[in-house]
């Protein structure tokens, strides 16, 4: 039994019915390969089963959830950067057809995620669980390990950022 008197399956089951296709948009995000964000998200549930018995508080685990998201897209970065390096060019592949990344590609909107994904990842970070999946401040210092008053910092920074980055893209 874990959290909350829920076994490892009900925790993890329940966390995928509630978050799951919230994580893979979080992760969406952060890569440019649907397949890769929903592989990023597959690992995340493995990474919380394994360690479903160290969750006390049920309450806890989405945020623990999401922060193994988040640094599994980094280190994703990472790595795809250090490979791209060694790469021949490869042409962009073309709009993924799924609903969400439709979305995704509109114009306006993928304006807004290239100037997200050139921030300093802490403010992006911020940014992305604020106003992309709408969660508290509370909620946001708990999913990254900082302080709220860091929270309203990195988002009040991101923000002016961001603004200047938009005002400076065609």
């Amino acid at each position: 039994m874990t959290a909350a008197g829920l076994d490892r399956e009900e925790l993890v089951e329940s966390l995928f019915r509630e978050e799951g296709a919230g994580l893979v948009r979080l992760a969406r995000l952060f890569t440019d390969d649907r397949t890769a964000a929903e592989d990023l998200v597959q690992e995340a549930f493995v990474r919380l089963y394994r360690s479903a018995d160290r969750i006390r508080d049920r309450g806890k685990a989405a945020s623990y959830l999401r922060s193994i998201v988040l640094n599994l897209a980094r280190d994703h970065n990472r790595r795809g950067l250090m490979s791209l390096r060694h790469q021949e060019a490869v042409p962009p592949e073309s709009p993924p057809e799924a609903p969400e990344d439709r979305i995704l590609f509109d114009a306006e909107q993928a304006r807004v995620v290239d100037a997200l994904r050139s921030l300093p990842p802490r403010q992006r970070d911020c940014l992305v669980l604020r106003f992309y999946l709408d969660l508290s401040g509370p909620k946001i210092a708990e999913t990254l390990g900082i302080s709220p008053d860091s929270v309203k910092t990195h988002v009040r920074r991101g923000l002016s950022t961001l603004r200047g980055l938009l005002e400076e893209l065609p």
